[in-house]
């Protein structure tokens, strides 16, 4: 059972990745405004200069946000499939996972902060 995945296999299942990112981007508000924030925040590092260490935190910090809100379209995606129907249990499993989201949200944004905070402090 130990098969090697081929390269052709890498690139196809690759394109697969790539399509549900388009596919996110493309159904989900949201996913578009962390693609704005996100490249605000990298050109803010870049103008602000921070550490390694600090851009190891952002980094960890966008992966995060974009892991939760690709999580919860893949769900949204699922629950209307499996109920297109009204059904609370649904809704209850859909805003868990926008509150994951929102979670890795404010966490993000703490970071930022205190990443942010005292460099954009000390130029004003």
């Amino acid at each position: 059972m130990n098969k090697t995945l081929t390269l052709q296999e890498f690139f196809k299942s690759l394109g697969f990745a790539i399509q549900g990112l388009k596919t996110m981007l493309a159904s989900q508000r949201h996913a578009r405004v962390h693609a704005i924030i996100t490249l605000i925040v990298c050109i803010l590092a870049i103008i602000v200069g921070i550490s390694r260490l600090e851009w190891c935190l952002i980094i960890i910090a966008v992966v995060s946000v974009w892991t939760a809100e690709a999580l919860n379209t893949a769900l949204e995606f699922l629950c209307d499939v499996a109920s297109p129907e009204f059904h609370p249990l649904v809704e209850h499993a859909k805003n868990v996972a926008a509150g994951a989201v929102l979670i890795c949200a404010i966490g993000s944004v703490a970071i930022g902060i205190l990443v942010f905070g005292p460099a954009l402090l000390s130029r004003i």
